[in-house]
């Protein structure tokens, strides 16, 4: 069993159990329900930098990355930036975060929220609308077509902006449909945590333009945007990158005063 599959197995257990303790009809009674969201993917067409900056306390290949900056100030840092977007992992067991990340992220900052979640569930995306989110993810490893259907229509009933993630050929094939906005190429394998941009570059012809396309892991360096861009990418997803320093915001800040020059 690779960690995928435990990751979805354990979600599995938890969706449960939340849906148990917080029936839909409290979520959508939730004051953030009615908000107007955000478009992530209207940010990134019309941004020059793309940079979608992470919240990360950890993850399963690199175990801690950073317990100590409060999400409230990093949210507030990456707004002041100029960030497009923010991406908030609410995952525990395996990356330490939380729904309360995102409420707090929410309230700090007027960026579109991506809820980084493994989803499996419709129950998750009425979480990710009653907490805040504007984005949401949805990982073609882990779903079918009908799934993908399913949850990224239901996420457009619910003004969400849907991010599709693929790390291969086939994933991309059975995921492309109207219903996604922007579709992520992820660069690391999930098997074997290696990190390679030649996922991106190889991915980018067949990826249809109306998507925006969004690279995701290994981006550490301006020149690696660079390159990307000239593949038609127009976002960037960066997490470890900003989060393993002192300061994240400040770092995003540079490395975006650098990339626009």
């Amino acid at each position: 069993m690779n960690i995928l599959d435990k990751i979805v197995a354990d979600k599995r257990v938890e969706v449960d159990l939340r849906k148990s303790l917080i029936p839909v009809n409290q979520l959508e009674q939730s004051v953030l329900f009615e908000r107007q969201t955000i478009s992530l993917a209207t940010q990134l067409r019309n941004s020059q930098t793309g940079i979608i900056a992470e919240h990360k306390r950890r993850s399963p290949s690199k175990s801690v990355i950073n317990q100590s900056l409060n999400v409230f100030d990093v949210a507030k840092g990456y707004e002041d930036a100029g960030v497009c977007g923010m991406s908030v992992l609410t995952d525990g067991k395996y990356f330490g975060g939380s729904l309360d990340d995102l409420l707090t992220a929410r309230a700090s900052c007027n960026l579109p929220l991506l809820r980084k979640e493994f989803i499996i569930d419709e129950y998750q995306l009425l979480e990710a609308k009653a907490y805040g989110a504007d984005v949401i993810l949805l990982i073609a490893a882990i779903l079918t077509r009908d799934e993908i259907k399913q949850f990224s229509e239901f996420a457009k009933s619910l003004s969400l902006d849907v991010l599709l993630e693929v790390h291969n050929e086939e994933e991309l094939h059975k995921s492309i449909m109207p219903s996604l906005d922007m579709l992520g190429v992820n660069n690391r394998n999930l098997k074997t945590f290696d990190v390679s941009l030649e996922t991106s570059k190889s991915l980018s012809t067949l990826i249809p333009n109306d998507f925006v396309k969004v690279s995701e892991s290994g981006i550490s360096n301006i020149e690696a945007i660079k390159e990307l861009q000239s593949y038609g990418y127009q976002g960037f997803l960066i997490g470890e990158n900003f989060m393993k320093t002192d300061n994240a915001s400040e770092s995003a800040k540079q490395f975006i005063k650098e990339l626009s020059k």
